[in-house]
């Protein structure tokens, strides 16, 4: 069911069609929180304040504006806010870096290494390393940076949706993605050259 679908059937009843809404999108709310929180235990927290806050205000919209309402976006904003305002109350915890995997070309799209009786035991634990190094990169960028590149490689949203979830020009998130990806790379090169010298 698409998210047209979804809408109109949330504006007739909410209570009957709020369970497909959660099947539809908790994947994608959950890998958004987890790769700006970096714990699984806050990830599934702010998942659940997530359908419990768009609960509520679908309780309280007119059916109008739930058939106008863009949900992905719409639930992409209030898992951010959620998580933004969680990592603000656990700042003085270091963060967590078990980050879902992201391969060593940077593709931020998820992505677990292979495994099955053809993968070694040591290209699973070389794959877990690197994906463990690029969750700790992510996560050591400024929030105005790893923001737009969490929704645009891990929950492929357009610049468009990104705009209204995150209530930026597109162009300033083309120009953060931009520098995101530049930053990240150079984090990569840098640690590279550092496990070549030692």
């Amino acid at each position: 069911m698409d998210d047209m679908e979804l809408t109109a059937l949330l504006a007739v009843d909410l209570d009957a069609a709020f369970e497909t809404l959660v099947r539809g999108h908790t994947d994608r709310c959950h890998a958004i929180a987890l790769r700006l929180l970096g714990r699984p235990a806050d990830a599934e927290e702010v998942t659940q304040d997530t359908f419990l806050r768009a609960y509520r205000a679908l309780a309280d919209y007119p059916p109008e504006r739930i058939r106008e309402l863009r949900l992905r976006p719409w639930l992409a904003a209030i898992a951010v806010n959620l998580a933004r305002n969680r990592r603000r109350r656990l700042s003085d915890r270091a963060p967590a870096l078990s980050l879902a995997a992201v391969p060593a070309d940077g593709d931020l799209a998820t992505y677990d290494p292979p495994a099955g009786p053809a993968t070694s035991p040591e290209a699973v634990s070389i794959g877990h390393a690197e994906r463990d190094r690029w969750a700790a990169l992510l996560a050591a960028l400024p929030e105005h940076y790893r923001l737009p590149l969490v929704l645009r490689y891990v929950d492929d949203q357009s610049y468009a949706e990104m705009s209204e979830a995150l209530g930026r020009p597109e162009g300033t998130l083309k120009s953060q993605v931009h520098r995101g990806l530049g930053l990240l790379r150079a984090a990569w090169d840098a640690a590279e050259r550092e496990e070549a010298i030692a």
